[in-house]
Protein backbone atom coordinates (compact mmCIF):
# COMPACT_ATOMS: atom_id res chain seq x y z
CA UNK A 1 0.00 0.00 0.00
CA UNK A 2 2.72 2.48 0.96
CA UNK A 3 4.60 1.63 -2.56
CA UNK A 4 1.32 2.85 -4.42
CA UNK A 5 0.91 5.53 -2.39
CA UNK A 6 4.36 6.97 -3.32
CA UNK A 7 4.01 6.31 -6.68
CA UNK A 8 1.04 8.39 -6.64
CA UNK A 9 3.02 11.28 -4.71
CA UNK A 10 5.61 11.37 -7.18
CA UNK A 11 3.15 11.18 -10.13
CA UNK A 12 1.81 14.32 -8.27
CA UNK A 13 4.84 16.03 -8.17
CA UNK A 14 6.00 15.45 -11.53
CA UNK A 15 2.15 17.30 -12.88
CA UNK A 16 3.23 20.21 -9.84
CA UNK A 17 6.46 20.86 -11.96
CA UNK A 18 5.16 20.52 -15.21
CA UNK A 19 2.37 22.68 -14.80
CA UNK A 20 4.64 25.53 -13.16
CA UNK A 21 6.83 25.70 -16.13
CA UNK A 22 3.58 25.67 -18.80
CA UNK A 23 2.68 28.58 -16.43
CA UNK A 24 5.89 30.79 -16.54
CA UNK A 25 6.24 29.71 -20.70
CA UNK A 26 2.67 31.45 -20.93
CA UNK A 27 3.73 34.60 -18.91
CA UNK A 28 6.51 34.72 -20.98
CA UNK A 29 6.29 37.94 -23.01
CA UNK A 30 7.54 37.37 -26.51
CA UNK A 31 9.44 40.00 -28.17
CA UNK A 32 6.88 41.36 -30.60
CA UNK A 33 4.71 41.99 -27.04
CA UNK A 34 7.70 43.72 -25.90
CA UNK A 35 8.56 46.07 -28.32
CA UNK A 36 4.62 46.61 -28.90
CA UNK A 37 4.47 47.82 -25.30
CA UNK A 38 7.56 49.47 -24.76
CA UNK A 39 6.51 51.67 -27.95
CA UNK A 40 2.71 52.40 -26.14
CA UNK A 41 4.54 53.41 -23.06
CA UNK A 42 7.52 55.60 -24.75
CA UNK A 43 4.51 57.75 -26.66
CA UNK A 44 2.37 58.01 -23.17
CA UNK A 45 5.32 59.14 -21.22
CA UNK A 46 7.11 61.74 -23.67
CA UNK A 47 4.00 62.69 -25.93
CA UNK A 48 5.91 61.97 -29.01
CA UNK A 49 5.01 59.03 -31.32
CA UNK A 50 7.90 56.24 -31.84
CA UNK A 51 8.76 55.42 -35.52
CA UNK A 52 10.89 52.59 -35.27
CA UNK A 53 13.16 50.46 -32.98
CA UNK A 54 16.31 50.83 -34.64
CA UNK A 55 18.17 48.53 -31.49
CA UNK A 56 16.57 45.75 -29.18
CA UNK A 57 18.16 43.24 -26.54
CA UNK A 58 17.57 40.68 -23.73
CA UNK A 59 19.82 41.84 -20.90
CA UNK A 60 20.20 40.68 -17.22
CA UNK A 61 17.87 43.31 -15.38
CA UNK A 62 15.22 42.68 -18.64
CA UNK A 63 15.29 44.29 -21.42
CA UNK A 64 17.14 47.42 -23.45
CA UNK A 65 15.45 49.12 -26.71
CA UNK A 66 16.73 52.27 -28.87
CA UNK A 67 13.65 53.52 -30.59
CA UNK A 68 13.40 56.28 -33.12
CA UNK A 69 11.08 59.11 -32.24
CA UNK A 70 9.67 62.16 -34.27
CA UNK A 71 10.15 65.01 -31.97
CA UNK A 72 9.28 68.19 -34.55
CA UNK A 73 7.75 68.03 -37.76
CA UNK A 74 9.37 70.07 -41.17
CA UNK A 75 8.57 71.06 -43.99
CA UNK A 76 10.50 69.23 -46.13
CA UNK A 77 9.74 65.89 -44.15
CA UNK A 78 13.22 65.48 -44.30
CA UNK A 79 14.41 68.57 -42.14
CA UNK A 80 11.77 67.12 -39.10
CA UNK A 81 13.63 66.08 -36.11
CA UNK A 82 14.40 62.62 -35.12
CA UNK A 83 15.38 61.17 -31.70
CA UNK A 84 16.83 57.87 -30.88
CA UNK A 85 16.12 57.21 -27.38
CA UNK A 86 17.50 54.24 -24.65
CA UNK A 87 14.32 52.73 -23.19
CA UNK A 88 15.26 49.73 -20.03
CA UNK A 89 12.53 47.42 -19.34
CA UNK A 90 12.08 45.04 -16.87
CA UNK A 91 11.64 41.55 -17.33
CA UNK A 92 7.65 42.23 -17.79
CA UNK A 93 7.97 44.67 -20.19
CA UNK A 94 7.82 47.81 -18.04
CA UNK A 95 9.17 50.56 -18.53
CA UNK A 96 11.94 51.74 -16.10
CA UNK A 97 13.77 54.30 -17.36
CA UNK A 98 14.84 56.18 -20.66
CA UNK A 99 16.88 58.95 -22.12
CA UNK A 100 17.36 60.76 -25.42
CA UNK A 101 20.66 59.50 -26.64
CA UNK A 102 21.29 61.72 -29.84
CA UNK A 103 18.77 64.17 -32.08
CA UNK A 104 19.02 64.40 -35.91
CA UNK A 105 17.22 65.65 -38.84
CA UNK A 106 15.70 62.72 -40.56
CA UNK A 107 17.65 63.19 -43.98
CA UNK A 108 20.47 63.16 -42.44
CA UNK A 109 23.28 59.96 -42.39
CA UNK A 110 24.74 59.36 -38.96
CA UNK A 111 28.69 59.14 -39.92
CA UNK A 112 30.13 58.93 -36.47
CA UNK A 113 27.78 55.93 -35.22
CA UNK A 114 29.88 52.72 -36.68
CA UNK A 115 27.55 49.70 -36.14
CA UNK A 116 24.37 51.34 -35.95
CA UNK A 117 25.19 52.08 -31.87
Amino acid sequence: MSNTKNTSNTQNSQESSKEAESDTAEDRLTPMQVLRHARTQLAELTGMSAESVSSFEQTEDGWSLEVEVLELVRVPDTMSLMASYQVDLDPQGEITGYRRVRRYERGRADSHRAGGR
